[in-house]
């Protein structure tokens, strides 16, 4: 039976308040088993919980870079104390959304830049305190990822997790994964311009990627429209983890492989990045 793992979804976003039950109902019925909703910020940490254990889903705490502006230092300790909290949950899977954001210019600059860097440092500790993998955001950050992943490195086994929405280098690519990571593809792939993505889909190792939708972020080029047509009233379409299979079919198309073969992949993939997803997943 051909299965799909979304490992990156925030079903917790204002976008689907209106109708969540409905937007996971489309993910199932499209073969979507399993979602991954990793929070932003210590507020939406009972919120991934919730929707998780109401869908037979799983989810990550942590606090995402766009978020560290915002954040008190208190928030990492709130994060520890949660992480203890839930240890016995079997839907608890991961520490993230957590990394560096270099795109964004106000978190560019410093104190920002820093202080960023500090959130990711501490999250790295606490998951590594905590045995679990982690869910890197990355922009236009990577070897600052990979330098600190190196120098926090687990004793006794390396790091699990995924890279998620990677496009970075070939390079930098192989790096995370030497790291043990696997790297998270969705809708960006399926825009014809973005080459070098896309060659990374169709030539890096099957055993390196996982499928994602970052959903309702990143649409997939059928649900973008530009602001010109925005602006003459044509709405941009919401982004959900039930496009997931649409999206699989353009990085099973680039590589030359069946979307069976690789929704197979995919999710053995995900397993291994996330080992709490096994008990949950019946294979």
């Amino acid at each position: 039976m051909t299965f799909w793992i979304d490992t990156h979804c925030h079903l917790d976003a204002a976008e689907f308040s209106p109708d969540v039950a409905a937007v996971r109902a489309r993910a199932a019925a499209s073969q979507v088993a399993h979602c991954v909703l990793p929070a932003v910020n210590v507020a939406n940490f009972g919120a991934v919980r919730q929707l998780a254990h109401q869908f037979s889903d799983s989810y990550a705490l942590g606090i995402h870079p766009l978020c560290v502006p915002a954040a008190q230092d208190s928030d990492l300790q709130t994060l520890d104390e949660e992480l203890t909290r839930r240890q016995s949950d079997p839907r608890l899977v991961a520490v993230g959304e957590i990394g560096l954001d270099y795109f964004v210019p106000a978190l560019l600059q410093s104190p920002m830049r820093e202080r960023q860097e500090y959130f990711y440092r501490e999250q790295l500790k606490l998951a590594r305190k905590h045995g679990l993998p982690v869910l890197l955001h990355v922009r236009r950050s990577a070897d600052k990822l990979l330098k600190h992943l190196r120098d926090l490195s687990p004793e006794g086994g390396g790091w699990r997790g995924i890279a998620h929405a990677f496009n970075g280098s070939e390079q930098q690519a192989m790096a995370f994964i030497k790291l043990g990571f696997k790297l998270g593809f969705g809708g960006a792939v399926s825009y014809e311009p973005a080459r070098q993505l896309r060659r990374l889909a169709a030539e890096l190792p099957l055993d390196a990627l996982v499928m994602e939708t970052d959903a309702p972020d990143i649409p997939p080029h059928w649900l973008y429209t530009t602001a010109a047509q925005r602006a003459a009233g044509q709405p941009q379409g919401r982004n959900e983890p039930g496009e997931l299979p649409r999206i699989a079919e353009q990085v099973a198309k680039l590589r030359g492989i069946s979307t069976e073969a690789l929704a197979a992949a995919t999710s053995a993939n995900a397993l291994q990045a996330l080992p709490r997803l096994q008990a949950l997943i019946a294979c």
